[in-house]
């Protein structure tokens, strides 16, 4: 792998509760809690977790669409935690997002030429007219679909195409860094493995690197290079694709890969059951926010916050008793 091409410290993203006839603080939404990690060029980083874990949150903040509570973003060495308008503008051609749901992400009101030229004129990257013309073509080729069809809607296209079209108009600006935010999830089975391969061939091609935010551990597996779990807005489990569905470490990892499917019926598989329900955000657990849940817990998981820390190389867990504790399979 080549250079660090994003890198963040101890990034910390709360939404303030507000409430009452004056609007006074209640409380704060701890979505992301502390996080750290690095993402080197060409290469994809994949983010697991439960619904509501921050991992869509850390996604945005990290490319400057949320403003950071605290914490720090370098990006190829520069920190950008806190740019100005304009040179969050200048960032924004090399930094790009793929939404979720496909439905959404486009303007009703705009055809696909005027979704994927728009930026791409703002940014200077091309002239209106020939230039511009030639390529939204070209992207479109790119994503698989009919360069034609640029001047019809959305609401014309099925959802994997329109899912297409976001992607196209992700690379308008030649980004080198892509978050994709579940780009998926809202998609049939049969249409999710097309994206997915689309994006790795995008990968190849264009040298990008991707943080892939999912909840679907089979679809991460297949492309990511690394992966990091997430729970209750901070990272518990990091490492290799392979070290991390191999020999997971801590046990919140060993029970979602335990949940995964597995194709052959004569192989039988009981997925590990969690006591108690997922905290909320608000007010999060003493020491280790996954102890009200963990089969292991122990006195000291109470009380002290368990660093995500290197067990192995290049495997790293938040967890007290992480290589100590042999998790059953």
């Amino acid at each position: 792998m080549n250079e660090t091409l994003l890198e963040v410290r101890e990034l910390c993203k709360y939404f303030p509760i507000r409430g009452g006839f004056w609007g006074k603080g209640k409380g704060e939404v701890k979505a992301v809690d502390g996080v750290s990690f690095s993402i080197r060029q060409g290469e994809t980083l994949s983010l697991v977790g439960e619904s509501g874990c921050g991992k869509s949150t850390l996604g945005r903040t990290a490319i400057r669409l949320y403003e950071p509570t605290s914490g720090q973003i370098f990006y190829r060495g520069e920190e950008i935690t806190h740019l100005s308008s304009r040179g969050s503008k200048k960032l924004r051609s090399k930094m790009q997002i793929i939404f979720q749901d496909p439905y959404s992400s486009l303007n009703p009101r705009m055809n696909v030429f005027a979704a994927i030229s728009e930026a791409m004129i703002e940014h200077g990257i091309t002239q209106k007219g020939a230039e511009t013309n030639e390529r939204v073509d070209e992207l479109l080729t790119l994503c698989g679909l009919a360069p034609e069809h640029k001047y019809r809607y959305p609401h014309q296209f099925s959802g994997g195409q329109r899912q297409r079209i976001g992607i196209a108009r992700a690379l308008a600006l030649n980004p080198e860094f892509i978050v994709c935010d579940e780009p998926v999830s809202a998609l049939d089975v049969s249409i999710q493995s097309q994206i997915i391969n689309l994006m790795m061939e995008l990968q190849e091609k264009m040298g990008l690197s991707y943080l892939f935010i999912s909840h679907d551990l089979g679809v991460v597996r297949h492309l990511s290079t690394r992966v990091g779990v997430m729970y209750l807005g901070s990272i518990v489990e990091l490492a290799p694709r392979s070290e991390l569905y191999e020999n997971p470490l801590h046990p919140y990892t060993q029970a979602l890969l335990s949940a995964v499917p597995v194709p052959d019926p004569s192989v039988k598989k009981e997925p590990k059951l969690l006591r108690g329900e997922i905290p909320g955000n608000v007010n999060l657990p003493s020491g280790c926010k996954f102890h009200t849940r963990c089969p292991y817990a122990q006195k000291i998981c109470e009380q002290e916050v368990p660093p995500l820390r290197e067990v192995k190389p290049q495997h790293c867990a938040a967890c007290h008793f992480a290589g100590e504790i042999t998790y059953d399979s």
